[in-house]
């Protein structure tokens, strides 16, 4: 897990490519610290595993998926990118829970300066806008961000000078492609409303059983048995 606070801007020193994968290796100085073959880096956002590193920098594989679903593949040697370690157990969360793995992209629509904040306006589709709310979180590229206003077809985020010289964002233009990770809480409350699961349609139907089994027995009908909530109920039906 990630927190969207950008530890360093790392340099793209090569990019092999394969038929449907790439190897990126990434110039790097912060991220190294404590390092280990496996670990994971968020780079723009998107989480991928440490398969090797030296003392000035570290690769990292890309599988298929990732190049479709994110802005991986347009990087070339000299790309900066965000870079970020997974969160540590006794590290502080100064952004929002960020997985690293991107809904999708989006497109720099506008950029314009407020006083010393600058406004970036990002379109996306429609299976990305329907999890952005104004005030909520978004990590664009990697970067954790809170949504100031939102349209039917854009979003837009002010970022204060620090985050744009601390970061590759204040080096993107527009046209500008851009890795977005929506807040998980929303995709997770979707998902439990959508569809209940099995288990707990079955849950439901033995608590109408039991209520059933209740209201005989008040009327004096049916054989008595004990009521009550217990561990084994709840571990049964997936609770």
């Amino acid at each position: 897990m990630f927190t969207g606070i950008i530890e360093e801007v790392g340099i793209i020193r090569r990019v092999q490519k394969g038929r449907s994968s790439a190897v990126l290796e990434i110039k790097a100085e912060k991220v190294l610290e404590g390092l280990r073959i496996g670990d994971s880096i968020a780079v723009n956002g998107v989480c991928l595993t440490v398969v090797s590193f030296d003392r000035k920098g570290f690769s990292a594989d890309v599988m298929h998926e990732t190049l479709n679903r994110s802005s991986l593949a347009g990087l070339s040697g000299g790309s900066r990118v965000n870079l970020e370690r997974a969160m540590g157990a006794d590290g502080r969360f100064g952004g929002h829970i960020v997985a690293g793995h991107v809904d999708g992209t989006g497109t720099i629509a506008e950029i314009r300066k407020d006083d010393t904040a600058v406004w970036y306006r990002i379109r996306a589709g429609d299976r990305i806008m329907r999890y952005i709310v104004e005030k909520g979180s978004i990590a664009v590229d990697g970067i954790s961000l809170t949504v100031a206003a939102v349209s039917e077809k854009d979003f837009s985020v002010s970022v204060i000078p620090h985050t744009a010289s601390e970061t590759a964002l204040g080096e993107k233009r527009t046209g500008d492609m851009v890795n977005l990770e929506t807040d998980i809480i929303g995709k997770y409350v979707e998902r439990f409303l959508s569809r209940p699961p099995e288990s707990g349609r079955a849950a439901e139907d033995e608590w109408k059983r039991r209520d059933r089994l209740e209201e005989k027995q008040l009327d004096g009908d049916g054989p008595s048995q004990k009521s009550g909530i217990t561990w084994e109920f709840l571990l049964q039906y997936g609770f």
